[in-house]
């Protein structure tokens, strides 16, 4: 399997349960969902939720594709973010104007908020697993993508604009800010999966490296 296989299996498989959830909603904010998501991207985060399946012997697993699109609708909601005036205020993303200046500041901010409650309920539906299992890798997402995870080392970011950082306080922002997804993201495979403890500790720690080394 390459790169490229993954990414393809990400657009025809996991993208479409996006879209099936917005089915219901505006018009124009579901074109908005549409363009933040299309607007270039590798899909790392998904690709290492198939890796890290597919390192168990489980590529196949029904949940997949619930964890693959979660995991890329945290990602995208946080970009959105990241680009607001507020934040960053950047004008391009991967060489598109950001959402906030192809629609407005609000319809991005609804936009990121509404894709980040959207990955925690597709992770709910996530089918083949147990309640149990479902409630981890919800707990998981929470944790990577809130105040321990990629949150907190966006305030950490913000914080020190302007300012030096030591080499450990970079190191710390980014495994909070960066490294706390990509961990997560092989956490989410692994649970899809079915993995025991030993494995999702394996998972973590070589998550921890290539998420510093992002």
């Amino acid at each position: 399997m390459t790169l490229g296989t993954d990414r393809a299996r990400f657009e025809s498989s996991a993208r479409p349960l996006v879209e099936t959830q917005l089915s219901t909603v505006a018009p124009a904010l579901r074109e908005a969902v549409a363009y933040a998501l299309s607007v270039g991207g590798k899909r790392i985060r998904p690709i290492l939720v198939y890796r890290a399946a597919r390192a168990l012997g489980r590529d196949d697993a029904p949940a997949l594709e619930h964890a693959a699109a979660a995991i890329e609708l945290v990602h995208t909601y946080s970009l959105i973010h990241d680009d607001l005036p507020a934040m960053d205020d950047d004008d391009l993303r991967r060489g598109q104007p950001t959402l906030h200046r192809a629609y407005d500041e609000a319809t991005a901010i609804l936009v990121g908020d509404g894709m980040q409650v959207q990955a925690f309920c597709l992770l709910a539906a996530a089918p083949g697993l147990d309640a149990d299992r479902r409630l981890a890798m919800i707990d998981v997402l929470a944790a990577a993508s809130g105040f321990p995870g990629m949150v907190g080392g966006q305030y950490l970011d913000v914080s020190a604009t302007g300012g030096a950082l030591t080499l450990d306080a970079l190191k710390a922002m980014h495994n909070l800010k960066t490294g706390a997804l990509i961990r997560v993201a092989l956490a989410l495979g692994g649970h899809a999966a079915g993995a025991g403890e030993a494995e999702l500790a394996a998972l973590d720690r070589y998550g921890e490296h290539i998420g510093l080394a992002f």
